[in-house]
């Protein structure tokens, strides 16, 4: 028995028990709020969007893929320090590619799929002559395009905001990348 006195009437209110209960409840109602199934009023937007934005962020990174090029090709020796780079930027192109078409009608008809426009061509990008130069250009792009990715999850889907935060932080890296050598 306790040498100080215990109150003999039961407290008022809840229990710590109880609280935490509740708080452990209502904060997975609100997870699992954010992961519900796409029949929401905007079913029919919310795909197109996102196959929009998965598009724009192929191109973007298909677009700086093609600085990679340039500068490869202006400066070889430069090969050794921007393939790494480089692969990654294909390989996020690659990434959201293989989600930005939208389904073929050939997929549910069985007629031929219709054949994909043909892109734009694309202008090859001005290459300073000077190797330091060109290395600042490319971590100013890979700089931007991970701050316009940051930008953009905001507004995306779960799974395309996760995938674009983490373009976005690889960007980020490159462009680290990029300015460290200069130091």
């Amino acid at each position: 028995m306790p040498s100080y006195p215990t109150p003999s009437h039961a407290r008022s209110g809840p229990r710590r028990r109880s609280l935490l209960t509740g708080a452990a409840g209502a904060a997975g109602a609100v997870l699992l709020s954010g992961c519900s199934d796409s029949s929401s009023t905007d079913e029919d937007e919310r795909p197109s969007a996102a196959a929009r934005l998965r598009a724009r962020a192929a191109r973007d990174s298909g677009e700086l893929l093609g600085r990679y090029d340039a500068v490869l090709a202006a400066h070889p020796s430069l090969a050794g320090r921007l393939d790494p780079l480089r692969a990654e930027v294909k390989r996020h192109e690659a990434v959201f590619a293989e989600g930005s078409a939208p389904p073929s009608p050939s997929a549910s008809t069985g007629a031929p799929a219709p054949s994909a426009p043909s892109a734009p061509p694309s202008r090859k990008p001005a290459v300073p002559k000077d190797e330091k130069d060109a290395v600042r250009e490319l971590a100013k792009a890979e700089r931007e395009l991970a701050k316009r990715r940051g930008s953009e999850l905001l507004d995306a889907p779960a799974e395309l905001a996760r995938l674009l935060a983490s373009v976005a932080a690889s960007g980020a890296t490159h462009a680290y990348l990029l300015t460290e050598g200069d130091k």
